[in-house]
């Protein structure tokens, strides 16, 4: 296990989690895969509470470095501890080691498709199949479009296992101004499955009133 240091101040606005005593105590497995995306992960990171330990793929270090100009040491410095993905001797590979959830984001289709098959040839996919054994909370947030027929029947395999599967969908309702809004929904719908409460994104809470001073159509009027 690789010890990341804790940086001792949080930019202002940066963290939107209300880390209660239950989630102060949680250990989580987050897995960078290779997908476009590695700003889901990374925001993920930055708002976890507890205990967080990261993997991150050669290829999601490749992708990190060409859409948000970092390395694999800035994704460790958002967590508690850290795994390169071809350390199969890991505690976290054993179901004997406790862990709360693992959440793997953004999830590469080819990692999903093995883990849908059981193919457990990297820690990744290992520590996710012992997930599904251990009856853990495990949460896919796919990014890829469109789906073929064989990425929704693995798809609907891992949901059957007990998967949580996301494709990655940030929702218009909250009026995004921002892709930062968008990332945070998605964030803050990941942290709704993985149970942590979070105010990352608006809520739904019915259609918006409409402007007053507006007498409407004679058809609305009726």
């Amino acid at each position: 296990m690789h010890e990341t240091p804790h940086a001792e101040t949080v930019p202002s606005g940066k963290v939107y989690c209300r880390a209660t005593t239950l989630a102060l105590a949680m250990n989580t497995v987050v897995a960078v895969t290779g997908a476009s995306g590695i700003i889901y992960g990374l925001r993920l990171l930055e708002n976890l509470p507890g205990n967080k330990t990261v993997i991150v793929s050669d290829d999601a270090a490749m992708i990190a470095k060409a859409e948000l100009g970092i390395g694999k040491r800035d994704i460790y410095a958002e967590a508690d501890s850290h795994y390169e993905n071809d350390e199969m001797y890991a505690p976290i590979a054993s179901g004997s080691v406790k862990f709360d959830s693992m959440a793997i984001v953004p999830c590469s289709t080819s990692t999903m498709s093995k883990i849908a098959c059981g193919i457990a040839d990297n820690l990744t996919t290992r520590v996710a199949s012992v997930a599904l054994k251990e009856r853990r909370r495990l949460v896919m947030v796919i990014r890829e479009t469109p789906l073929s027929s064989i990425h929704l029947d693995n798809m609907h395999k891992l949901s059957v296992a007990g998967a949580t599967v996301m494709p990655a969908c940030p929702a218009f309702y909250p009026s995004p101004r921002s892709i930062d809004d968008m990332v945070n929904f998605m964030v803050g719908r990941i942290m709704d499955e993985l149970g942590v409460e979070n105010d990352l994104y608006r809520r739904w809470s019915g259609p918006r009133k409409p402007v007053t001073g507006s007498r409407g159509s004679r058809r609305t009027r009726r």
